[in-house]
């Protein structure tokens, strides 16, 4: 089974997964791309959506929202997001105010409400990891934003570093230790020529697949444990997108490597 999906910028909407794909089971996944002055129209469905900015600026209308700014963000890896999230049953509408590229995110809900603008002083931010496996993580939708499924966030990897390591999954509903959320990442690099690794494997062995990854590639993770590295020189950006019941970010790190982390 394949898990790696690889989006080649268009004009328009690209939808990369759907549930079914690899074994997914909630999440929807798609990239947007606008010229400016090109629209989008979000139709009302019986998904919550997010839309994230990856680069440019709109205005949002619809769900309660009347022309709000989305950004502008220049740098995926210097400024932090800018997120729209709507409610099942609502429409919206971006219109591109200069060229600019969003993450399109679903995953069912039948939560009813009002769209919401996450902006950048909204974000959570954190610094995780050790020497060797260090990561700026950015967190636009958590369990304090009202949705049913969908938790966000964004991920800056140093280069020569890994990260969702030591290796960790969340497959299972064992709180307070690990939450079962399904999961998609999509990467992009500094320079465009970079690259990295990415592992997906189960205890079982059932999965155990390495990918390399590179700008837009997008990486299914229905289960199991998922570490990715950046290599020398290069910078890695991925946005990972998890959805569950119990949204919270709680993982549990493979036994065989936990070490690493308590050393």
């Amino acid at each position: 089974m394949n898990y790696r999906v690889v989006w080649k910028p268009r004009p328009g909407l690209a939808m990369l997964s759907k549930p079914g794909d690899a074994g997914m089971k909630h999440l929807s996944f798609g990239m947007i791309a606008l010229g400016s002055g090109q629209a989008h129209h979000l139709a009302p469905c019986e998904q919550e959506t997010a839309l994230v900015l990856l680069q440019g600026a709109a205005v949002a209308s619809g769900g309660g929202l009347e022309r709000a700014p989305i950004g502008p963000r220049a740098d995926l890896f210097t400024e932090k997001p800018w997120t729209v999230l709507v409610p099942a049953g609502c429409a919206c509408d971006v219109e591109a105010t200069a060229d600019c590229q969003f993450a399109l995110c679903q995953a069912p809900s039948t939560r009813p409400g009002q769209a919401i603008l996450i902006p950048p002083a909204s974000v959570k931010e954190m610094s995780l990891g050790k020497p060797g496996f260090q990561r700026r993580a950015l967190m636009m939708v958590t369990e304090e934003v009202p949705a049913d499924l969908l938790f966000i966030g964004e991920a800056i990897v140093p280069p020569a570093n890994w990260a969702s390591f030591p290796p960790h999954r969340h497959d299972i509903d064992d709180l307070p230790d690990e939450v079962d959320m399904e999961e998609i990442y999509y990467f992009r690099f500094d320079r465009p020529q970079g690259f990295g690794i990415q592992k997906i494997y189960t205890e079982s062995r059932s999965i155990d697949e390495t990918y390399t990854v590179q700008d837009h590639h997008t990486v299914l993770i229905p289960e199991g444990y998922h570490p990715v590295a950046t290599a020398p020189g290069y910078t890695m950006y991925y946005l990972w997108v998890m959805a569950g019941e119990n949204r919270r970010f709680l993982s549990r790190q493979d036994p065989d490597h936990r070490w690493i982390a308590q050393g």
